[in-house]
């Protein structure tokens, strides 16, 4: 039973048990949100890092030759007019997902920089052998035999898999 001289130490004792609850449990409310705000910001960099990847595959894709030839292919025109298209869009599909570096490690961007430097290459190498009055077509044509031929013609193909697999290891 309490009497008037015990109550001031028990209501002191009570509120001091409830304070030191309430501060345990507010401390570990505030390390849960902690917790939940960096498993979020590592989730969140992570599927950064997968949508990353997933353009510079489409980039790839979009860079093949024979993709590229088949998307920009222009009946009628020089076969100087196709070389200054192929290298063009090259360019401008590399320089449209340039940010993407940021997130994806130096082998990865070093392939895609490599496969967009051998496909410009390629393409003004092989124009050059063209006499001046060859046709888009005809360069077309060399192209295609170039890629059929040597190995170095399916580099996208490898670049996609570096890509591939390095997105399956941040999965």
């Amino acid at each position: 039973m309490l009497d008037s001289s015990n109550i001031i130490p028990f209501v002191a004792g009570a509120a001091a048990g409830a304070a030191g609850v309430w501060y345990f449990l507010n401390g570990k409310l505030k390390k849960a949100q902690e917790d939940a705000a960096a498993r979020s910001k590592t989730e969140g960099a992570g599927q950064l890092q997968l949508q990353a990847y997933e353009r510079l595959t489409l980039l790839v894709d979009r860079i093949a030759l024979p993709n590229l030839i088949a998307r920009v292919n222009t009946p009628g025109i020089s076969a100087r007019d196709m070389q200054l298209m192929l290298t063009h869009s090259i360019k401008e599909e590399f320089e449209y997902n340039i940010t993407q570096h940021i997130y994806v490690s130096s082998d990865a961007w070093n392939a895609v920089k490599n496969l967009k430097e051998q496909n410009m290459l390629v393409v003004n190498q092989l124009a050059n052998t063209l006499p001046p009055n060859a046709t888009g077509l005809d360069l077309n044509k060399l192209l295609l035999e170039y890629l059929m031929t040597d190995k170095k013609g399916s580099l996208h193909e490898v670049v996609s898999e570096v890509l591939s697999y390095e997105a399956k290891r941040h999965m």
